[in-house]
């Protein structure tokens, strides 16, 4: 199913304009393992999703957009990696994955990307939804474009009643949640065992 590049199969967005102010500089281009973060998730992401977007300033080496003017959260960066996958053809659903995840794996993206549902997918850790790790259906694709249109800024009102939640019981033989952690500062990433190199 992913990975295919026809219109029904799964595409990727990956999110990277983020304004990193925590951090005090850019978390996409941190090195890490010798690569900067969004070549690191990027390159995941791919193996999993066709085409893959990136929406932020390029920096992961794929095909990118801006969402316009930037800096409006995550669920306008969607809708603009959502418009530029139509433009290239893709009708199916999408693999929304942040680009601060630094542990998150294939094996938790295909999990993801292939689980046998045909609405929405969206891991959930300790009761709370991970959106930016998650499959977004075509309907609820539309609901953001519909809420971005509105001033909605938040990712909550996007999943319909068609959203399937995943728990740990379905994920937790892959990851102990680590996969899901975001990072927004060096402490966070320090907790996660990781020891940046620094900017590309």
């Amino acid at each position: 199913m992913a990975g295919n590049g026809n219109s029904d199969g799964v595409a990727g967005i990956l999110l990277t304009g983020g304004a990193s102010r925590r951090m005090g500089e850019s978390k996409t281009t941190l090195l890490i393992e010798g690569c900067r973060l969004a070549d690191l998730i990027g390159s995941k992401v791919a193996v999993v999703a066709s085409p893959v977007i990136e929406v932020g300033p390029g920096d992961s080496g794929l095909r990118a957009v801006r969402e316009e003017p930037p800096g409006q959260g995550p669920l306008v960066a969607i809708v603009a990696g959502w418009a530029e996958l139509k433009r290239v053809g893709h009708r199916g659903p999408v693999l929304v994955v942040a680009g601060d995840l630094p542990l998150v794996t294939v094996e938790v993206l295909r999990l993801v990307a292939d689980w046998p549902y045909s609405g929405s997918v969206v891991p959930r850790v300790g009761g709370r939804r991970q959106p930016l790790c998650a499959r977004w259906s075509v309907t609820d694709l539309g609901r953001a474009v519909a809420a971005a249109a509105s001033g909605e800024r938040s990712l909550r009102s996007c999943f319909g009643e068609g959203t399937l939640f995943l728990e740990e019981d379905a994920w937790g033989h892959l990851t102990g949640g680590s996969a899901f952690a975001d990072v927004d500062t060096t402490e966070d990433l320090a907790r996660l065992g990781i020891s940046p190199t620094g900017n590309a």
